[in-house]
């Protein structure tokens, strides 16, 4: 595994009356991170394909979009019309997990798969071998602004351990609660891309605060586990 750390801003916490300025303050992040909110799954709602369609026309930045809703199997194509890159979607509801990952590779795009505080490692094992990347969700999904889950470190372990024994490599994705504070806490279990939402876009500079995480998550290299 590569020890590189990337920064995936969250436009959730941005300001979406000027997505196009916000987005060009986060210049340089590995990924912009969409999350789409449905109402059902998780109790807000955020947005939707037309808005990934408007923000793909103002940026070259990869995006990396997280599907919390409820009916993944029916929606995943529209969302890689509109442009995504990266589709993580929920095990907990897919109905054929393994044919929506079929279905966004089949598209070109890089699939994960995403789970809950509350789901357990094991619910990926069968899937660890064809996805890219594993979103693991340090606090509980629907609202920005949340205190990181501390059980998450192990979790991160657990999920290797199992990727390990399918000689199997997915990117580590974790999101909910990231700031320096917490950036090293999951890269030195082996996290390699973070979610930062209200630690970037409520900071005043915008890349200063995407170093500060970057730095604190590879100081936690030196502490792997």
């Amino acid at each position: 595994m590569l020890d590189e750390i990337g920064i995936a801003p969250s436009i959730l916490s941005a300001d979406l009356m000027d997505l196009g300025h916000e987005v060009k303050t986060v210049a340089g992040a590995r990924y912009i991170h969409f999350d789409v909110m449905d109402g059902s799954f998780v109790p807000e709602i955020s947005y939707g394909h037309p808005v990934l369609r408007a923000l793909k026309k103002t940026t070259d930045i990869p995006v990396d979009v997280h599907l919390m809703i409820s009916n993944p199997d029916e929606e995943v194509a529209s969302y890689l019309e509109a442009g995504a890159d990266m589709v993580s979607f929920h095990v907990e509801c897919a109905k054929h997990a393994q044919r929506i990952v079929d279905e966004i590779h089949a598209a070109g795009k890089l699939a994960g798969i995403a789970l809950n505080p509350g789901t357990s490692a094991y619910a990926l094992d069968a899937l660890l071998p064809t996805v890219d990347m594993v979103l693991v969700m340090s606090v509980n999904p629907g609202f920005g602004g949340q205190k990181f889950i501390p059980e998450t470190p192990e979790k991160i372990r657990t999920i290797l351990r199992l990727a390990e024994a399918h000689g199997a490599h997915p990117l580590i994705e974790v999101d909910g609660g990231i700031s320096k504070e917490t950036a090293g806490l999951v890269a030195s279990a082996g996290a390699r891309l973070l979610v930062a939402g209200s630690a970037v876009f409520k900071a005043e500079d915008r890349h200063k605060a995407m170093a500060e995480i970057a730095q604190a998550a590879q100081a936690g290299l030196g502490r792997k586990a």
